[in-house]
């Protein structure tokens, strides 16, 4: 089995995307080679290419960009050198590893993918309830507190600590994933005919408002918008949290989830690994 028959599986298993031109494709390495083991990982780091080498594996599904640039060019396009991808790029002609992107077709699924398996793996499937549009994943919880819900997150994605909004002790049961909070992300920002302003920010303060969402687990953040609210209710006893787990901690379980489906879809004729980024921060 070839790298571009692996990919060819994965294509036909995604929603269909007419006339796609986007961040999914080859960023190292020969499509025609064999594969000899498949590695799920979220970011193609330097540290997740050694490990997949390490395990023998050839192919590389990531999900997040390799070359540190948002359109994720396969190559460095910057006008300076860039010594870091260069080296990045030898350890990957040295181990002989493909890479291949799969954002935008994950996403399209639904329900989402990535989501699907951030769910699964937080082991809230019995509790989600869907909702449509806007990129919100709400969740009813058996009742718990605001400090003991931040301590399960930080054990489930083994993060190396947690920055969140809230009374440790207030008791909280409707939590929401969302995604990012910064401006004109996934709706357009501006005062529509009907005179108000609406934004993502905007609809998910009403969601709290209007439909008892007491806490936000988010993607990227601004202080602005969602968090000042957020900081006020709490500064009047309202029992609101955010966690600021952080984008690429948050989607972790979502790459461990697809081994599942790819094993699957490759018949387990070639080993299929999950390989954590691992939380990048450090904390005094």
């Amino acid at each position: 089995m070839k790298h571009c028959d692996v990919i060819d599986k994965i294509l036909a298993y995604h929603p269909n995307l007419e006339h796609y031109h986007g961040c999914d494709e080859y960023k190292a390495g020969n499509p025609d080679d064999t594969c000899t083991g498949i590695v799920s990982a979220l970011v193609p780091t330097v540290e997740v290419i050694r490990k997949t080498a390490a395990l023998g594996c050839n192919l590389l599904i990531t999900h997040e960009p390799i070359s540190y640039q948002t359109p994720d060019f396969p190559a460095w396009r910057g006008s300076y050198p860039n010594r870091v991808f260069e080296e990045k790029e030898q350890l990957l002609r040295e181990t002989g590893i493909t890479v291949w992107r799969d954002h935008d077709h994950m996403h399209a699924h639904r329900p989402d993918s990535i989501f699907t398996g951030v769910i699964h793996g937080l082991g809230w499937d019995d509790y989600y309830r869907p909702m449509s549009g806007l990129g919100v994943f709400p969740i009813t919880l058996p009742e718990t507190t605001v400090g003991d819900l931040g301590r399960y997150l930080k054990e489930k994605l083994s993060l190396h600590g947690l920055r969140y909004m809230g009374n440790p002790a207030d008791k909280i049961s409707k939590v929401a994933l969302v995604g990012h909070l910064f401006p004109n992300c996934f709706m357009p920002e501006g005062v529509g005919d009907d005179g108000y302003y609406h934004d993502y920010a905007m609809e998910i303060i009403r969601l709290m408002e209007e439909e008892g969402v007491q806490a936000i687990i988010p993607g990227e953040i601004i202080e602005w918008t969602v968090l000042a609210y957020i900081r006020d209710g709490i500064a009047q006893g309202k029992p609101m949290a955010c966690y600021n787990v952080g984008h690429f901690n948050w989607e972790e379980l979502g790459m461990q989830y697809a081994v599942d489906w790819i094993g699957e879809l490759v018949d387990h004729q070639v080993p299929v690994h999950y390989v954590p980024t691992g939380d990048a921060f450090s904390y005094l």
